[in-house]
Formats: structure tokens, sequence, C-alpha cells
């Protein structure tokens, strides 16, 4: 395995289970299969004392970063409603409400299909008063208030939703939400920012060019990095991710500077998914569908699922440890094995119009 860093930081002997978990990041995957320092990472994150508590600046909604007495932080969101409260028929996804639970069950989902690209989940509640408002500092202090119904609430400042209509309110001061590890900082594993080919318009009315062009792949392959090496495959993997999820904000990614483009995409930022288990939006689907591409190793973890216990059970298992649990809403558990056969369809199409030998191997799915 090609690790991150060479060299041991001073004083690793001491250090905590996220920097030894971030000095074993390598090329092609944040984490090995069963490795044991993510469990003690949710554990940490699950049961440590809070020291200080910071509104983090950037983005559209409100997060608080977490700082533990180890120097050790994590990115909090806050629940913000119930489980089965879906995304408003007449919301855009931009203006979608950001969700801690799907945080978490994203992190689930991205580990059991073998990914291993998002960092560690979890979830946790807070007292208010004693985690938040008692160990933060500044003008988010500012915007804390009783309710109507003498809950603890604030609003934070953002640039949507931080306002008292829209505030974050306790029961009556307990807060549940996701806790999610930080990667390397820039100083030791600066990354790069890349815009997604498949970037939706993040406008009411104007489409995007993928949208709107029958060969957009093509240009896609003839463009650097995708004209080479595995980018173009993680974009795929990406894709059926986001699709299981019903994530339709990926923007932007990001990838570790280090290694060059012979590395692999982080999963990061999976606020917005689990908004809609009624509907499947085909359309996150479209490089998958235009390309008409997959790895032979994401296949073979769809099918296993698809033709032995189903993704939603296995899903559903692995959450069950959370301490916030049960994570998801069951029709969003049902709606995991819905788009898991609707992506296996789109791969037989794929095959069958390029008369693909991985026919055989298709001939199974329902």
């Amino acid at each position: 395995m090609i690790v991150i860093y060479a060299i041991m930081i001073t004083g690793c002997i001491n250090a905590s289970n996220l920097e030894k978990f971030q000095l074993k990041i390598a090329q092609h995957e944040l984490y090995e299969d069963g490795e044991k320092l993510v469990e003690d990472i949710l554990k940490d994150m699950e049961t440590s004392p809070i020291l200080h508590v910071e509104q983090k600046e950037g983005g559209t909604q409100l997060k608080l970063i977490i700082d533990y007495p180890n120097g050790v932080q994590a990115l909090f969101k806050p629940m913000r409603f119930a489980r089965d409260v879906q995304t408003l028929p007449n919301h855009f996804y931009f203006s979608d409400y950001e969700r801690h639970n799907a945080e978490i069950a994203a992190f689930h989902l991205d580990r059991i299909l073998g990914f291993r690209r998002a960092m560690p989940v979890v979830g946790r509640v807070l007292n208010m008063t004693t985690e938040i408002y008692d160990v933060t500092e500044g003008d988010i202090l500012k915007t804390f208030f009783v309710s109507p119904a003498n809950n603890f609430c604030f609003h934070g400042k953002c640039s949507y939703y931080c306002d008292t209509g829209h505030a974050i309110c306790g029961n009556p001061d307990m807060l549940e939400g996701s806790f999610a590890a930080f990667l390397p900082s820039s100083d030791l594993a600066e990354r790069k920012v890349w815009r997604h080919p498949w970037r939706r318009s993040y406008h009411k009315r104007r489409k995007a060019q993928w949208e709107l062009q029958s060969d957009y792949c093509d240009t896609v392959r003839t463009t650097p990095p995708y004209d080479s090496g595995r980018r173009l495959l993680d974009l795929m993997d990406m894709s059926i991710f986001d699709f299981l999820t019903g994530n339709m904000d990926r923007h932007h990614y990001e990838t570790f500077k280090m290694f060059g483009n012979e590395t692999f995409t982080l999963h990061l930022d999976q606020g917005r998914a689990f908004g809609k288990a009624l509907h499947d939006e085909l359309s996150i689907l479209a490089p998958l569908l235009q390309c008409c591409l997959v790895r032979h190793t994401t296949l073979a973890v769809l099918l296993k699922y698809h033709n032995g216990v189903p993704l939603s059970s296995v899903l559903r298992e692995s959450m069950r440890v959370d301490p916030v649990s049960p994570i998801l809403w069951e029709p969003h558990l049902a709606a995991l094995d819905r788009r898991l056969v609707t992506v296996l369809d789109a791969i037989r199409k794929c095959v069958e119009k390029a008369e693909n030998p991985l026919q055989n191997e298709l001939n199974d799915i329902v």
C-alpha cells in the first residue's frame, strides 16, 4: 500500500486515532477494508468531551466545527427535521435543506459498496447549553433564543436558512446531529478541487451542456484528466453512488494533489442526499448513461446485492450501531433496492448496445 506520508509525525505514539488514520490514507482509497481505526474514530467523535465550538465559514447552510481536547476536530451538521420529511416538491436541489442523517447513511453506503472514499461520520445527541452555548464565542451567541415552545434555539449566520424562521431548536435543549471526521489539513495533504463535468446549471431555467449535447461524453473522454487513467471510471462510481442516495448536488469534487491524476475522487458533502424516497432522479445517472462505462468490480458489487442479501438490509444492519439509529426512514431503504435495479438495467442496455461479452453475467438480472 502506498501511504500518504513517508515519515511519521513527531510524537506519533501519542497521536489520536484520527491522526493515525490520516497517516494511512492511500493513493486509491481513504482506508483499507476492515480498518479498525474507522470504528475507533466513530467512537471518539461520539463520546469525547467537547472543548470548543465555532461556526464554519463559507457554505450555504449552518455547520459547526467541534474541537476535542486532543486537538482533533469534527464537522457538526445539526438535525433540522424528522427522518420522514421529504424535499418539498417545488424545491430546487440547490435550495434544499441539508440532512444530518444523510451524511451518516452515505458514509455507511460508501463503505458497503467498497469505495471507501468518504470520511467516517457518526450521529450524536448534544446538550445545546453545556456542549454548544457554553463553549462557543463570537457573534453566533447573539443568535441563540428561547422559542415560544420553550425550546433552546439558534440560527447562526450563513447564506441560506440562517434566520429565526429557520432556526435549529433542541428538545428542549438536546440536539441531534452528525459528526464527520476531518481530512488531513492542507499543510499535510493539499487537495485539488475539480469542476464536475456533469455539474448542473444551478439556474431555474438554464440547462447544462450535458443536458443539451447528445455526444457530450465524447467531449469529456478527450479532455484531461478523463482521457486516461482511472478518473472517468471514478466519476461513473460517483454517479451510481449519488443516484442510489438521490444526491443531485455534486457540482465539484476533490482529489489529493500529491498523488497527481492517478488517485481517487473523494466522496464529500452528502447533506442533500436521501431527500426524496418516492422519486428516482434518473438524470443523476447521466455520466453512466451517456458514457456506458463502469468498473467490473463495481458491477460485481451491485450484482452481489441484487442477487443476494439486499443492499437495503446490509445498510440497515450497518447503521444499526449508530448512536442515533434508526438513521433512515424505511422508504429510503426500499428506494435503494429499486434504484439498484435501475442501475443494472442501464448497464445491461449499454451491454446490449455494444454486444459486450459481459452479457452472460447480466442474464439473471430481473
